[in-house]
């Protein structure tokens, strides 16, 4: 099993990746939202087998000097244990930067994946239209990260793109994330932690960590109607695609 989308810590990764392997969760992307995180993330994805690196930055950071110092980011995407830009996209739902701010910062890093021929790991929050606009003109792969807005189903399906679902998808009033998750078509359907944070309803209010994947696939499966092994190797077929693993 694979997660395709976590935030490490290097003092606690050590542990996590250990507990991940315990449940068969082998590999993990793990994302970074600033200069100084896709740092320390290219330093695990070297230290530890089975771990990539998706570098980005956030758009909360869309106001802070990372954004002016997007050379660095991509001399950062060179290395090759990095295997995706991101996470990248818009968040009008927290407002920490200004729109246009964030439009400009997510353009670039638009930019530097099709320069780069890698995937985009989506961050998109109350901005569904404005992140339509801006995916309308990327000619590469797309993926969803932590599924949240219905709405953004049709989209995803036209244009192929992959989504990717996360703790919340077990939570019991979940209903209309589990039934978008009914339509994505297989070969389109990733998994995730977003630890720590979002952790699945069985752990929930506890710190979020890989080896918890292993409860949204298990959601997924049952949503879907799928045997949850054969789900599994399926997600794992579908993030070496999307990722170049």
């Amino acid at each position: 099993m694979i997660d395709t989308h976590a935030h490490l810590d290097s003092a606690g990764a050590e542990g996590e990746l250990a507990r991940a392997r315990d449940v068969g969760v082998t590999r993990v992307v793990a994302v970074a939202t600033t200069l100084a995180g896709a740092r320390e993330t290219l330093e695990l994805a070297e230290q530890y087998d089975g771990v990539y690196a998706c570098l980005g930055i956030h758009p909360h950071n869309a106001g802070d000097s990372d954004a002016e110092r997007l050379d660095e980011l991509e001399s950062l995407l060179a290395h090759p244990r990095a295997v995706a830009v991101g996470e990248t996209g818009l968040d009008y739902f927290r407002d920490y930067a200004a729109h246009d701010a964030q439009r400009r910062l997510f353009d670039a890093q638009l930019v530097l994946a099709r320069e780069r021929a890698k995937p985009v790991v989506i961050h998109t929050r109350a901005a569904d239209e404005d992140t339509v606009a801006a995916l309308a003109r990327f000619e590469g792969t797309v993926v969803l990260h932590c599924f949240s807005s219905p709405p953004l189903l049709e989209p995803a399906l036209e244009h192929g793109w992959y989504v990717s679902f996360a703790g919340n998808v077990t939570y019991p009033n979940a209903y209309e994330l589990r039934a978008a998750a009914r339509g994505v078509p297989v070969e389109r359907l990733l998994a995730e932690t977003d630890s720590p944070y979002l952790a699945p309803q069985p752990v929930r209010g506890r710190p979020n960590e890989p080896a918890n994947v292993v409860h949204t696939l298990a959601v997924l499966a049952q949503a879907r109607g799928e045997d949850p092994e054969a789900l599994a190797a399926q997600i794992d077929a579908n993030a070496t695609a999307a990722f170049s693993l």
